[in-house]
């Protein structure tokens, strides 16, 4: 019993690579789900982090996740994934109105081969569970997204990384006359995530 106690609170860079990657997935459905970038009949239901998940069920939109999930994983094996900003865009205007960025920090020992970080993951699951909530509460403060909107997911990396052809460069996106809202972080003691999104406000 000792024995699967410790295990399940050490993180090693694999056991935190893979968590981090599932939070950018679930964080990722369920901002499209609030924030109605895709009907809310693509979705369905799915039990994580003690939460009632929306995930979508759109083929193209899965490959696609899957495909940047991935390459994100990689990155985070390698310890060079800086941030992942989820760009939300009016299709008329092409004006950019939302911007989800998740700054990473990477523990540079455990990814040289030190030691595995020791945290309980039950904490850390309670740490991402305050971040969905956060996300699923949005729409209380954010303005109402009028137009029909698509999204892009803008990768920072380290200029050294190796960058797949199939991605190609883009401008940060930024916006203009913005408010910002801090969201919680969550950290495996191997790679910490911190969480915002800033909005275009009414003027």
């Amino acid at each position: 019993m000792a024995s699967a106690a410790a295990t399940r609170n050490t993180i090693t860079l694999r056991g935190s690579t893979e968590i981090v990657t599932e939070f950018f997935g679930y964080a990722v459905n369920s901002i499209l789900y609030q924030r109605g970038i895709y009907p809310p009949e693509t979705f369905e239901r799915k039990k994580k982090y003690g939460l009632t998940m929306l995930v979508t069920t759109d083929h193209g939109l899965n490959s696609y996740l899957a495909s940047v999930l991935r390459q994100i994983s990689d990155w985070l094996l390698a310890g060079t994934l800086q941030k992942l900003v989820l760009v939300i865009t009016s299709t008329v205007s092409r004006e950019v109105l939302e911007r989800w960025a998740f700054d990473i920090e990477t523990d540079p020992e455990v990814v040289s081969g030190g030691p595995p970080a020791q945290k309980p993951e039950k904490e850390i699951m309670g740490e991402i569970q305050a971040i969905i909530r956060q996300i699923t509460a949005s729409v209380t403060f954010l303005p109402l997204l009028s137009d029909p909107c698509t999204f892009d997911l803008l990768v920072y990396t380290h200029a050294s990384s190796s960058v797949p052809t199939e991605w190609e460069e883009s401008d940060p996106r930024y916006i203009q006359n913005s408010a910002e809202v801090r969201l919680r972080s969550f950290t495996t003691k191997v790679h910490k995530v911190d969480a915002m999104v800033s909005y275009k406000e009414d003027v």
